[in-house]
Formats: C-alpha cells, structure tokens, sequence
C-alpha cells in the first residue's frame, strides 16, 4: 500500500512536460526533454515528502488547466508550475531559518540551468523563473496575470472538501514530523493567520471561486491547532497544570501521531542532518520558530 502523500506518477506526466515544452520553444530531441521531465518526476517523488509530493505537482496542473482561459500563455505558466516546488526541504535548519518547504529560489535557478539546454529561449525562462519567484509569499504582481494564476493553483488545495483537508493537513504535519509540537504549532498557526489576514487569497479573477470554501477549512485548520497549542502549552508546565488541558495527546503532533513517527523513521533512513532534532538556537537562547508553510 502506498505511504501516505504518496501515489505514482502518472503516466500522462511526462508528455504532458513535453508537450508544453515544444509549446514553448523546446526543440531539443524528444529523449532530451523526456529526461528533464523524468528527473523533476523524481525531485517531486522523494521520499521525504508527504503533501509537496506528485499528487500536488498533479493538482497544481490541474488548477492551472482550470484557470488557463485567462493566462497570456498558459503553457509557461504550465512549465513554472513543474518547477515551483521541485526543489523542496523540510530539514529543521531550514525550516527554523523560514527557508523550508518548497525552495521556489532554487526551484528557479534550476529552470535557468534546464530550460536553455531544451533550446527554450532565455527571455522566456527567464520569464518562468521570475513567475516562480514570486509564489514565494504568495506576492504575485497585480498586473501579472500568469503569475496569479500559478500563485493561485498552488493554493487552491486549500479549497478542497474537509475530507481531503484532512489528508493535507497530516501531510504537512508528517512532511515537518521532526518538528516539536510546541514549535510546529506555533508556526502554523502564524502562517494560516497571515493568510486569512490578507483582504483576499487567491488574487487571479477566476480563482476567487476558491476564496470561501478556503476560509472555512483554514478556520477550522486554526481552531484545531489552537485548542492543541492549549494542551501541548498546559503539558509542558507538569503535573499541577490544569488536567482537562492535558490528556494523552497533549504533546502530539496534531491528529497525526502514527504519521509523525512513520515520517522520522523515512527520515532518518534518508540520514539526515543530525542536529535536525535539536532545533537550532537564537541570540536569546530559545529555538526560532519553524516555518511550515502550505
């Protein structure tokens, strides 16, 4: 059975790459193209990854195919959307320094270096790298219209029903399992905040559809994690805190213990980086917060 935020690739992925590609400009062989292909199939297939995985390379496509009526060039955007996630890392020194989850600067040196040897012309990957960097806060350009529209399809998840909220939202969790709660719960619940703060989510004109159902299951994201932040709060200060605070879940990550240990034994075969438990430490003595970001 396959892990959790795992599924094989689909075969229609890598035509799909080359097609777009050739749509672009590519005019390199056809088992050139299908290698780079082949290998950001493999970025987004690692094994560290639970939600920033291919179902999410599968659905961010998905929802760029949905908005594409309204792109100047759907097929760059459709590129920009293979490579905005494919270099990715939820180690705790990246994460604790807000540098984990989808690398999008990286993600974009690494189109410059791919694109140009398909014979994609540098004004256009250049213009793929550009629209990559903004998904970075999510901070496309009011009059970028491709750009929202992949800024909006990598978010459009979470608009999803609440069952498959649920999924992702183990998914993110499992992805930073090596995270404490404490920590991780925190850092959430700062990110989802900043983003119902926004006067609006998504920015393209059709992808406001998902404006709604994404504010209902973030509302409930956060008062879950914060109910829990409560409980992992109320455990740590011992056995005189308030016992209905507590309970056996109370140091847990959020409704995903078993995931959370499946993740740190995936983790710890991939050997990484020995300090990744400890966290790392401030000019004040206490660990940053961690960014786990959707």
């Amino acid at each position: 059975m396959p892990e959790m935020g795992f599924i094989e690739a689909p075969q229609w992925l890598v035509p799909a790459f080359t097609r777009s590609a050739r749509a672009i400009g590519a005019d390199a062989p056809t088992h050139l193209i299908e290698s780079v292909a082949e290998g950001l199939v493999a970025s987004w297939s690692s094994p560290d990854r639970f939600h920033h995985a291919i179902k999410h390379l599968v659905d961010v496509l998905a929802s760029i195919d949905q908005l594409a009526e309204e792109t100047h060039d759907p097929d760059v955007v459709r590129i920009a959307g293979w490579y905005h996630g494919a270099e990715f890392t939820a180690l705790a020194r990246a994460s604790y320094a807000h540098k984990g989850g989808e690398d999008t600067m990286a993600s974009a040196e690494r189109a410059r270096r791919e694109l140009p040897e398909l014979g994609i012309s540098p004004t256009i990957v250049e213009r793929i790298a550009a629209m990559i960097a903004q998904i970075h806060r999510h901070s496309a350009s009011t009059v970028d219209v491709d750009a929202q529209a992949l800024s909006d399809a990598d978010l459009a998840g979470l608009a999803c029903e609440p069952q498959k909220y649920a999924a992702y939202r183990k998914n993110i969790r499992a992805e930073y399992a090596h995270i404490p709660a404490e920590d991780y719960l925190e850092a959430r619940i700062a990110i989802l905040r900043k983003l119902t703060d926004r006067p609006k989510i998504f920015c393209s004109p059709m992808g406001r559809q998902w404006e709604e159902p994404a504010r209902e299951n973030i509302a409930a994201e956060l008062s879950r994690l914060t109910v829990e932040l409560e409980r992992v709060e109320a455990a740590s200060q011992g056995p005189d805190a308030d016992p209905a605070a507590g309970g056996p879940e109370a140091g847990a990550p959020v409704d995903v213990t078993d995931v959370a240990e499946a993740a740190r034994l995936r983790r710890d075969a991939l050997s990484p980086d020995p300090r990744a438990a400890r966290g790392y430490t401030s000019t004040l003595g206490r660990s940053p917060r961690p960014d786990p970001r959707s």
